[in-house]
This record gives C-alpha cells, structure tokens and sequence, in this order.
C-alpha cells in the first residue's frame, strides 16, 4: 500500500514543480492564500471536507489526485472534467473509473453557501487534490 501512495505522491509533487506552484486559471495565478481577502474559508472548508471523505474512505486521496491530473492533462486546469453530459471529458474513456466527484461538489456547496460565485471549481479541485496528498502523506504515522 506504501508503494501505491508514494506513486501518487511522486507524481503530485511532479505537477507541482512543474506548475512552481501555481495554478493558471484565465489568466490568474492561484497560490496558497489567494481567497483570503474574497473567500477567507476556502481552503479550510476544502481541507475539512477532504478530511472527512477521506476518512470514511481512503481510496478517494488518490483518486482526487488523479482526478486532478486528468483535468490538467490537455488545456490546463479549468474544472472540464466535472462537467456533466454526453461527450464531455467526464464520459471520456480514461475518466469513467475517476472517483471522489462528491468530495469536490461537497465542497463546492459549502463554499457557495458562504462565498458566492467567489470560488472556481478547479481551485477547489486543486486545492482538494493538495490536501489528499497532505492526507496520503499521514498515513501509517
């Protein structure tokens, strides 16, 4: 199982070094802290809500990583992956045995609950990919 996460994890750290951790989305740069003026919660409702569904099922750290990298595989980070319908990238091939939607729209509504419009699907997605790995690195210590 060590071995399992440690592949996740290589590959995390990968995309984020390439990235030098940053995030592009339309232009802007999402870095640690960026809604803290706009969205003061974000990355702590996000982290709580990895938390829990990972506690409740650990198999989902990794697949929100991989989810993340299957978003950001073709035109960078822009969330496509979660959309719904008939020929999008979620009822691609490759992406049908994608797991952990419900932690992102978990997430997604509790943000928009406080922080309208305020917040990008694929922030969250970023971010709950970040805490997984966060998560992944924590178990067995």
């Amino acid at each position: 199982m060590a071995g399992y996460y440690s592949t996740y994890l290589s590959i995390f750290l990968v995309l984020t070094i390439t990235s030098l951790g940053t995030i592009s989305v339309q232009g802007q740069h999402t870095r640690f802290g960026f809604y803290f003026r706009t969205c003061p919660q974000a990355e702590s409702i996000v982290r709580a809500t990895v938390q829990t569904h990972v506690n409740a099922n650990p198999r989902l750290a990794p697949g929100l990583l991989r989810m993340h990298f299957h978003d950001c595989f073709v035109r960078g980070c822009d969330a496509s992956v979660l959309i719904d319908g008939p020929s999008t990238e979620k009822t691609a091939r490759p992406n049908l045995s994608l797991r952990g939607y419900e932690v992102i729209e978990d997430a997604k509504k509790q943000i928009e609950a406080i922080c309208p419009g305020v917040v990008s699907c694929a922030d969250i997605l970023a971010l709950a990919a970040r805490d997984s790995v966060v998560l992944m690195g924590q178990v067995g210590q």
